[in-house]
């Protein structure tokens, strides 16, 4: 069994990370706008780099500079989207997967009207993939919510901000309308993880944070019905998938105590999705909250609208596999992707200590299909690098290569079992600003971008030895790897 003839390849960045142009048109600031580089932090130690503080907020807000926020900058993509596109084109992409700043749009999120100015950046930018015959694949929320509903409501965990994220992606689906593919929040489930980044949610001025975070999700889930309804009736055969972080986990070893410690770690990995493809909250983690004494403000009609909108896809993100134990002080631990767990002993690590494990994403696909029976989309996939630029313009990255060529051969073995894939973007196609450490030198792209961590640089793109491989990849539809 071979990848269907219209597999859509591709590849995926959010706006946050590669648009900068922060003050530009009109934006607002965002929550990643206050989201510092810390050079003398460990990379591998992601909570760091990933909380906020009230304290933090009230600095950022004071600095119009974009030196210790590079998030502010991005690669400027706002400015270089033509050429970057025709570096795409190029590749051979069929779909980019890219996020609509919601502080474009509207720059506080409580604005009346929607900024002219931000809808027709969007609309030059779809236009520009549309006519270098690239689909878009559009994130509504990838990290990027305006600051100033995190600041007056604490973020999702304020029901009022269903409302204003409803009114933001009826502007979308109204204005862009040439978009099939829609997902609603990326990594849904991350709210737990990084609930400032993911939701808004300020964890010094929250009481029950736990609470809060699982109240975050519930209305996130609820407004990705209620806009899943909406852009089916705007938009005719449109398709809205979830977006999951698959984080797969092994027991560290075969005794049942372990066993049962990675059960657990799957099952809560697996619960956004359960919401949002099958319409209602497993028992399982409703006995979880009572439990935890986690009470969430839900209504009847909420849980029917959660009921009667579910999603036509399943997109997620894969990286790496972690292992869990009934007892964790007898592992040794490694950090990825914002989430910490056991290392593997038998899988090499990247750089940053992530795992690597092609297998991973042959099991990853055959459980997702298996579980809810609807196509997925890999949506996320690949490694970050510590990339050499030669003096002649060259980056040869066959480390990269090998990676890709290991998980797209467990990918294409996973669609031979029967999995039904809608295609594969990768993370990312050109080198950005990194979510969790805010760096550049974190580097994940097929196309070099010339910038640093303090943001010197001309911002030339360079075609790495791995641009020429995705390419042919592309070309033959993934039969020559």
């Amino acid at each position: 069994m071979k990848l269907k003839k219209d597999f859509l390849w591709g590849g995926a960045v959010a706006a946050n990370q590669v648009e900068g142009a922060f003050e530009v048109g009109g934006k607002g600031l965002s929550v990643a706008d206050v989201m510092t580089y810390k050079a003398n932090v460990n990379v591998k130690d992601y909570k760091r780099n990933v909380q906020v503080t009230s304290e933090d907020i009230a600095a950022a807000i004071a600095d119009h500079t974009t030196t210790d926020y590079p998030k502010r900058r991005g690669i400027d993509q706002y400015h270089h989207f033509k050429e970057d596109i025709a570096l795409f084109k190029e590749l051979g992409f069929k779909v980019y997967r890219f996020s609509i700043a919601w502080t474009r749009i509207f720059p506080t999120g409580e604005e009346m009207s929607p900024n002219r100015a931000g809808i027709a950046y969007y609309q030059e930018f779809i236009k520009e993939l549309k006519a270098n015959d690239i689909e878009p694949l559009v994130t509504l929320s990838h990290y990027e919510m305006p600051l100033e509903l995190a600041l007056k409501y604490n973020g999702w965990q304020d029901k009022r901000v269903i409302d204003l994220f409803v009114k933001f992606a009826k502007v979308c689906f109204e204005n862009f309308s040439e978009v099939k593919y829609w997902l609603t929040f990326n990594e849904i489930d991350s709210v737990t993880r990084h609930p400032f980044i993911s939701a808004g949610i300020i964890e010094d001025q929250t009481a029950r944070l736990e609470e809060a975070e699982y109240q975050a999700l519930h209305n996130q889930f609820v407004a990705s019905a209620i806009v899943t309804k909406l852009v089916h009736e705007i938009i005719p055969n449109s398709q809205v998938g979830c977006m999951l972080t698959k984080l797969t986990t092994y027991p560290a070893t075969a005794a049942p105590g372990d066993v049962l410690a990675a059960l657990n770690k799957n099952i809560m990995n697996y619960y956004c999705a359960d919401v949002q493809v099958k319409g209602a909250y497993p028992k399982l983690i409703l006995s979880y909250f009572k439990q935890h004494d986690i009470k969430l403000k839900t209504t009847s009609e909420e849980l029917q609208t959660i009921k009667e909108n579910t999603v036509d896809f399943i997109s997620f993100s894969y990286y790496m596999s972690l292992l869990a134990a009934q007892k964790e002080d007898g592992l040794t631990m490694t950090v990825g992707n914002t989430v910490a767990g056991g290392k593997n002993p038998y899988l090499k690590t990247t750089d940053w200590g992530w795992t690597v494990d092609p297998v991973g994403l042959r099991i990853s696909l055959i459980e997702l299909y298996d579980r809810y029976q609807k196509p997925l989309f890999i949506v996320e996939n690949g490694m970050g690098a510590k990339d050499i630029l030669e003096s002649d313009g060259t980056i040869h990255d066959s480390y990269r290569i090998e990676y890709f060529e290991q998980h797209l051969s467990e990918m294409k073995k996973a669609v031979e079992a029967g999995v039904e894939l809608l295609g594969y973007t990768s993370w990312a196609p050109i080198d950005l600003i990194s979510a969790s450490t805010s760096q550049m030198s974190k580097r994940y792209g097929f196309i070099y971008v010339d910038q640093d961590d303090e943001g010197n640089g001309t911002l030339k793109r360079y075609k790495k030895d791995s641009f020429k491989w995705y390419q042919h990849v592309i070309k033959t539809n993934g039969e020559e790897l």
